[in-house]
C-alpha cells in the first residue's frame, strides 16, 4: 500500500501545483468563472453549458473548483441542463484521464516507482482498493483525477472504471446542480448547505471504509500468526 500511496501523493502534488499556479496568477478564479457564465447566459444557454463542460473537462489538466462550477451550472442553467453539462464535462475528464494514462502511463509509472516489486505492489493495491477509491474520490479535490490516471496506469478494466466513476460522479452532480438551481444571490443557503453536507458525507464514508479495511488487515495478520 505504501508504494501506491507514494504514487498518489506525487500525482496529487503535480495537480496541486497547477492550482497554486492559477491562484498566484489570478487566473480562473470563482469570480471570473461566474462572470464568464453571466456573459454567456446573455448570448445563449448553449454557451453556458459549453463553458461548464469545458471547465470540468479541463479539471483533468488544471485544478478547477469542481463543486462550485457544478453549483453555478445549476444556478445559471437550471437543474436538468446544469446537471447534463456538468456530467458531460466530468465524464469526458475521467475517460480522457483513463485513456491517456493507459496509453502513456507505463513510462510514468516506471519513473515514479523504479523498483519492479514496488510497481507490482502498487498495482495489486489499486486492484484491491481502486473501485472504492474512485467511488469515494469526490471527498477531496484532485483525488478523482488522480484515481482516473491510476486506473489507466494499472490497467483497470474500462467497464469497472467507468462504473465506479459514474457511481461517484452522477449523484455528486445531480445533488450539486439541484442545490444551484434552488440558490440565488439573495439566498445562497442551499448551495452552502449542500457543499457542507456532501463533504461531510464523503468524509464519513472514507472513515468507515478505512476502519473496515483496517479490521480486515488485522484479522488477516492474526490468521497468519495463528497458522
Amino acid at each position: 500500500m505504501r508504494a501506491l500511496l507514494k504514487v498518489i501523493v506525487i500525482l496529487a502534488l503535480l495537480f496541486a501545483a497547477t492550482f497554486v499556479l492559477i491562484k498566484s496568477t489570478g487566473l480562473l478564479s470563482v469570480a471570473q468563472i461566474e462572470a464568464w457564465l453571466t456573459a454567456a447566459k446573455d448570448l445563449s444557454p448553449l454557451y453556458v453549458g459549453s463553458i461548464v463542460a469545458l471547465l470540468l473537462f479541463a479539471d483533468l489538466f488544471i485544478a478547477v473548483p469542481t463543486l462550485t462550477v457544478t453549483i453555478l451550472a445549476g444556478y445559471f442553467l437550471g437543474y436538468s441542463y446544469g446537471a447534463l453539462s456538468a456530467l458531460l464535462g466530468m465524464q469526458l475528464a475521467g475517460c480522457c484521464g483513463y485513456v491517456i494514462s493507459r496509453r502513456f502511463g507505463d513510462s510514468v509509472f516506471c519513473f515514479l516507482l523504479k523498483d519492479e516489486n514496488k510497481r507490482a505492489e502498487a498495482i495489486a493495491s489499486f486492484q484491491r482498493h481502486g473501485f472504492a477509491m474512485i467511488l469515494l474520490s469526490r471527498a477531496l479535490p484532485i483525488l478523482p483525477e488522480v484515481c482516473a490516471c491510476l486506473a489507466g496506469m494499472t490497467r483497470m478494466p474500462f467497464l469497472k472504471f467507468i462504473s465506479a466513476w459514474s457511481l461517484s460522479t452522477t449523484p455528486y452532480v445531480l445533488i450539486a446542480a439541484y442545490a444551484g438551481s434552488l440558490s440565488s444571490l439573495e439566498n445562497p443557503k442551499p448551495a452552502i448547505l449542500t457543499a457542507i453536507f456532501m463533504s461531510f458525507f464523503l468524509w464519513c464514508a472514507w472513515f468507515i471504509y478505512h476502519h473496515k479495511n483496517k479490521k480486515v488487515r488485522q484479522n488477516r495478520a492474526e490468521q497468519l500468526i495463528n497458522s
